[in-house]
């Protein structure tokens, strides 16, 4: 019997014994692994705020307050996201860092820019293809006369050579009509008008109407003028004939279906 007391006795020793050693070891861990480093770093990590959107001077302003480093990384054009504005960070937001860490920001540079070609001194269809090079349009022409430049060569754009401009944008021109001759007039733009309207603007300049050819159409309003010939800028001289081009209504020729045989 005291053999049996004596052996249970052992047995409650070393299965405390063993217990205490299991909860040391795990106190060890716990304080080496998680309560030691939060110690050690407690006051010197932070978490990075989100500054995408914002200005950069304002990103830039949040980040310092919170102990972190600002730097301006690089410029990507983006035409959705204002120009200065942040398009992206690194490290992102809500990373756990050391403070005074360095955060890399990306900013907007708005829509692509694209400079516009010289014109000035070309023929409309070089213009255009140097335009569409670069991705831009070509917009409205104008004609005026010119002693400097010869008939149908740009003698001025709306845009000027060099210029940063949003790709996509329309570059209006301005095409010499030749030199202007003793006597002559310039030719109204007629576009868009009445035929009587036409008529009475001709007459104020000294010109008449010539010829008028009607164009079916059923998009147009008829009796508007779609065409004419001298164009617009063009010289005259006075009492000459301007014809016309000019809306009917019913559908284009090449709509009108041909009777059956």
């Amino acid at each position: 019997m005291a053999s049996l007391v004596v052996r249970l006795l052992k047995k409650t020793w070393v299965q405390r014994l063993l217990a205490v050693s299991a909860g040391l070891i795990v106190l060890f861990v716990l304080l080496n692994s998680v309560l030691l480093p939060l110690y050690v770093n407690h006051g010197n990590t932070l978490r990075v705020p989100d500054v995408t959107g914002d200005q950069l001077l304002q990103a830039e302003k949040t980040l310092e307050a919170a102990g972190l480093q600002p730097i301006e990384a690089e410029t990507r054009a983006d035409a959705k996201i204002p120009v200065g504005s942040v398009v992206f960070q690194n490290p992102a937001a809500e990373s756990v860092v050391n403070h005074g860490r360095r955060v890399y920001l990306t900013v907007s540079g708005g829509e692509i820019q694209v400079i516009v070609p010289l014109l000035r001194g070309h023929s409309m269809r070089d213009a255009k293809f140097a335009l569409e090079r670069v991705g831009l349009r070509l917009g409205n022409t104008t004609f005026q006369p010119s002693d400097q430049y010869p008939e149908n060569t740009i003698i001025a754009q709306s845009f000027s050579a060099e210029l940063r401009i949003p790709r996509g944008a329309r570059v209006d021109i301005t095409v010499s009509s030749g030199r202007v001759v003793a006597g002559s007039t310039l030719v109204p733009n007629l576009v868009g008008k009445t035929v009587t309207e036409g008529q009475r603007i001709l007459g104020t300049v000294g010109l008449g109407v010539g010829n008028i050819t009607y164009q079916p159409s059923y998009e147009l309003v008829p009796n508007t003028i779609v065409e004419q010939f001298p164009r617009a800028g063009d010289a005259a001289l006075a009492g000459q004939k301007v014809d016309l081009f000019v809306v009917k209504a019913g559908k284009p020729e090449e709509e009108i279906a041909l009777p059956n045989k």
